[in-house]
């Protein structure tokens, strides 16, 4: 197993179709090889993403048929390079999609999926509202991966509020957390550095975050900013905004060190919770 790797996320813009998205995913891509990294990250709804009044309606199509996904198929193979499809939508039903994540190895296949299981369904006014369980089927699913490159555990975006995720992630093992986001700008500003850092913290792992950057056609838009972040919380690199790359490198006995000095993963204890009226006398 590779105990040091270099991971590249390809911070992309919101396209509206197929084509554009995979021209420019295309060229990102093949900028990264320049890093050297055995595994490539896009964001979430990396194969074309715009909305209408509220509803996110990425272009989807089957697996077997998915442009974007068949041309990082082939990208993987010719360059033996695995690559992290941070989600796109995939065909469900005539009215739904599923926003699923899918890990390719560095032959092309398909090795992992993970269906988002948290739906962005917010109000925060200001015309910033969205229903994204109006058009996408929810996972039920939480999943990790084992990879010659340590175990990868595996959400989307608004999954990242859920603590509770990441935690039975780590305690089956994983030491890369994968969170492909197309994070609003207006949620990002405020929450998306620290809530990526909380989560690297609480969990001794690494935090591999690719986020969209720009505006989203039909309304909306996307924080940027895509994150590494090693065990500790420290962020190893920042994407800002616009489109570009960044790179890290991932050392994983920087998770067994972090998880020796701080042994959170060991002191989870169950419990009881008691819910006391205090307006009564006890």
């Amino acid at each position: 197993m590779a105990t040091s790797f270099t991971v590249s996320c390809l911070q992309t813009q919101p396209k509206p179709d197929f084509d554009s998205a995979i021209e420019e995913g295309l060229k990102l891509a093949e900028k990264s090889l320049g890093e050297n990294p055995s595994i490539i990250c896009f964001p979430e709804y990396c194969g074309g993403l715009k909305s209408k009044n509220g509803r996110f309606i990425p272009p989807h199509k089957d697996e077997e048929n998915h442009p974007f996904l068949n041309e990082f198929k082939n990208f993987a193979n010719k360059n033996n390079v695995w690559i992290s499809i941070g989600s796109v939508a995939i065909s469900y039903s005539s009215e739904k999609y599923c926003n699923r994540s899918i890990l390719l190895n560095n032959k092309g296949e398909i090795v992992h999926r993970y269906d988002k299981i948290h739906l962005f369904d917010i109000d925060l006014g200001d015309e910033n509202k969205f229903l994204e369980s109006e058009t996408v089927k929810p996972g039920s699913l939480s999943s990790i991966a084992k990879t010659p490159f340590g175990i990868f555990g595996f959400s989307v975006c608004y999954d990242l509020r859920f603590a509770q995720l990441y935690r039975s992630l780590a305690q089956k093992g994983s030491e890369l957390l994968f969170v492909p986001s197309a994070f609003t700008q207006k949620t990002g500003e405020a929450h998306w550095h620290i809530l990526n850092r909380a989560r690297a913290i609480e969990n001794g792992a690494f935090v591999i975050s690719a986020c969209a950057s720009g505006y989203i056609e039909g309304g909306g838009e996307c924080y940027g900013h895509s994150l590494i972040i090693d065990p500790w919380g420290k962020i190893l690199a920042d994407g800002g905004v616009g489109s570009r790359i960044i790179s890290a490198k991932i050392n994983l006995a920087s998770v067994k060190e972090t998880r020796e000095k701080i042994p959170s993963l060991k002191h989870d204890r169950d419990f009881e919770l008691k819910i006391i009226d205090a307006t009564k006398e006890i």
